[in-house]
């Protein structure tokens, strides 16, 4: 048994949701269970990473992914024909992009750090790790599916830029496409269509699976697949309440909070009250998940929290229970060590069937 005999004991109390502090609406349910009587010593509930969801009429198989995964990083969906899905959502940093808000089309750079443009996001890029499992979508929760989310960047002008029907045009032009579409989508005709273009991609977003953290080798009863320290931080995380709302095993949740994150200068983004035009969403933003989050910051939908420490120094003072800087560490420890895993990132290829060049990233330091 890992975990000092003090930390056991918190797992008997329920977990408090975000600190009791912010004004949001719940689409789900974002608590956690209570202790288990099994080794090694959770405050939780043991569970494992649900199995990906997928619509009935859109099942995955491999060719669709195969297919998802040359369009998400094929240029051809932009309008400058330099941006991909994988400019804002790369393997190389956490499937988003190391940057406080997107820059999409005419951007110059590489992805991440040092990247330069005129069109930046209202909003940091969400990271996809285990996006199979989230709905609603967005940071503003507006799209249902991973299919209607699909839709959204290409139409947007700052993004891709590109009219869907235009897209599957020029796809259906393309030689190698035109096989692959048929392979994904044998029964239609034609099969290059926007909504097979949709659908594959979001076939290629639900196979980015993690579910293989040093934590998911704990709870499978691992011992020391978590060091002290994470474990002391895992206990303290659940005692200060983050669970209520990072809910394990994806340690995240479809609630929408206000965190009183400053608004980007010049930005007008009222959040989730976007959409559902309530009084008590303005201003709330949906629970990001804590998987690969050393990764994908900086943090909070306007990026604005440069690093893990801070970000969870600025949840940690919202918390009815005071934490030490040690406290802090501890968790941090926690997110950095024990919820890593990106053993499913997928391959970048080194070429795309329309012929140009996939976008590039920028070099990052393994830690």
């Amino acid at each position: 048994m890992r975990a000092p005999s003090a930390f056991v004991l918190l797992g008997l109390a329920a977990l408090a949701g975000c600190g009791g502090e912010g004004a949001g609406s719940a689409s789900g349910s974002g608590g956690a269970g209570g202790s288990t009587s099994e080794a090694p010593p959770l405050p939780w509930a043991a569970e494992k990473v649900p199995a990906a969801r997928e619509p009935a009429d859109n099942p995955t198989t491999q060719p669709k992914v195969d297919l998802g995964r040359l369009l998400f990083y094929d240029p051809i969906l932009s309008s400058d024909r330099a941006v991909a899905c994988a400019t804002c959502h790369s393997e190389e940093w956490g499937m988003s992009d190391g940057l406080p808000l997107s820059i999409g089309t005419l951007g110059v750079g590489p992805t991440g750090p040092g990247r330069t443009g005129p069109n930046l996001t209202r909003r940091n890029s969400l990271t996809l790790w285990n996006v199979a499992n989230r709905s609603p979508l967005f940071w503003d929760g507006r799209a249902a599916t991973l299919e209607d989310q699909v839709l959204a960047p290409l139409k947007e002008p700052k993004e891709l830029g590109r009219d869907p029907d235009e897209v599957a045009k020029d796809l259906g032009a393309i030689p190698g496409y035109v096989t692959l579409f048929q392979a994904a989508f044998p029964k239609d005709s034609p099969a290059v269509t926007v909504t097979n273009m949709q659908r594959a991609l979001a076939a290629f977003e639900r196979s980015l699976i993690s579910d293989r953290a040093p934590y998911d080798h704990y709870v499978a009863g691992d011992s020391g697949a978590l060091s002290d320290d994470a474990v002391k931080g895992m206990f303290l995380f659940a005692e200060a309440g983050c669970a209520g709302c990072h809910a394990p095993p994806l340690f995240e949740s479809m609630r929408f909070f206000d965190r009183g994150v400053a608004p980007v200068p010049g930005v007008a983004d009222d959040g989730r009250g976007e959409v559902t035009h309530e009084r008590l969403d303005q201003g709330a933003f949906r629970v990001p998940t804590l998987r690969n989050v050393r990764e994908s910051g900086p943090y909070f939908h306007t990026g604005a929290v440069a690093s893990l420490e801070d970000a969870v120094k600025q949840e940690a003072a919202r918390s009815p229970k005071p934490l030490s800087d040690d406290d802090i560490t501890a968790i941090v420890t926690f997110l950095d060590k024990g919820l890593i895993d990106p053993s499913r990132s997928p391959d970048r290829p080194a070429q795309v069937p329309s012929g140009l060049p996939v976008p590039l990233d920028g070099f990052r330091i393994p830690r």
